[in-house]
Order: structure tokens, then C-alpha cells, then sequence
């Protein structure tokens, strides 16, 4: 089933474990090492405030006249 997920941040969350280490938690959606960061957000950092993007092995594609 295909869904629309709307996603706020185009970077990850850090998150400090106890013992130091550091992981990095996917929030842009397109991770394929979810839940952890791939760098895939990469791809959204041209994207423009209030547009709708859908994204594919192949690249992405911008969604005219959508409003959610």
C-alpha cells in the first residue's frame, strides 16, 4: 500500500547514548538503514518551503497544485 508521509526536518536526530556513543535516527524518511541515517536526506536539501516531492530509487518527481 502506498502512503504519504509528511516529514518536518530534512536532517537526522543525534542522539548521545550513556556510553558516548553516537547514533544518528533517520527523520527525513528515505533512510535505508531505518531507523538510523543513511545520509539519504541529502537529496531534499534543494527542496522548496511548502512543495510536495515523491521520491524513488531513480530520483524524484515535484507534485503540482497539491494541497494536503
Amino acid at each position: 500500500m502506498a502512503r504519504l508521509v509528511k516529514h518536518d526536518r530534512n536532517r537526522p536526530y543525534m542522539i548521545k547514548a550513556d556510553n558516548g556513543q553516537v547514533f544518528y535516527i533517520c527523520a527525513c524518511g528515505l533512510s535505508r538503514n531505518k531507523p538510523f541515517c543513511d545520509g539519504s536526506h541529502k537529496r531534499t536539501l534543494d527542496e522548496e518551503e511548502g512543495s510536495v516531492y515523491v521520491y524513488d530509487e531513480n530520483g524524484r518527481i515535484k507534485l503540482q497544485n497539491f494541497y494536503p
